[in-house]
Formats: C-alpha cells, structure tokens, sequence
C-alpha cells in the first residue's frame, strides 16, 4: 500500500476528489492528521459523557459495553494518528533508522 492510499484510507471519502490531495501526499498528510485528531478528540469528548448520557437509558451491563467500544475505538484513532504523524515525517524527509539489538 502506498503512503497516499493509506492516508486516502483515514480521510474522509470525498477527500479523494481534491486533485491537489492526490497529487501530493505531503498536503493530504496534513489533511489526515487534522482529520484522525479531531476524530480523537471527538471520541474523548464522547467517552466523558457516556456513563452519565446511558444510565438512565440502558442496563449497567450495556453502559459497560458501550464505554469499552468507545475505549477501544479511541485507542484505534490513537494508533492511527501516530501511523499518519509518521507518514507524514516521512514524507517531509525524515529518515528512520532501526536501532540494533532492540
């Protein structure tokens, strides 16, 4: 998979209309990232309020399963965000080295 189809992947679908997206990756790394972030800030935002927004709506078993899906969730845009910040270091020219015997 090529760096702009993952980013294309994290981005909204109409992103891929923007000539200027496709044809350069480092700007649509930056749209990605702005992207994944509000994303992760909109999944925190969410988990705050979850508990409080369900428990006079639903069992305590299913509040419970909801609060662990939005955990997991964030936690996937977490890791996304990261791949996309890498990407895009990446793509400005940072090279990554591995480090011997880790």
């Amino acid at each position: 998979m090529s760096a702009a189809a993952f980013l294309l992947d994290c981005c909204p679908p109409d992103y891929r209309s923007y000539p200027v997206l496709r044809r350069h990756p480092v700007v649509l790394a930056g749209f990605a990232a702005a992207f994944v972030g509000a994303q992760v800030g909109a999944s925190r935002d969410a988990l705050a309020g979850m508990r409080r927004s369900l428990e006079d709506v639903v069992p305590p078993e299913v509040v419970q399963a909801a609060v662990e899906a939005w955990e997991e969730q964030s936690a996937r845009l977490q890791r996304t965000l990261r791949e996309v910040g890498l990407v895009e270091e990446a793509l400005r020219g940072r090279v990554f080295v591995p480090r011997l015997g880790t």
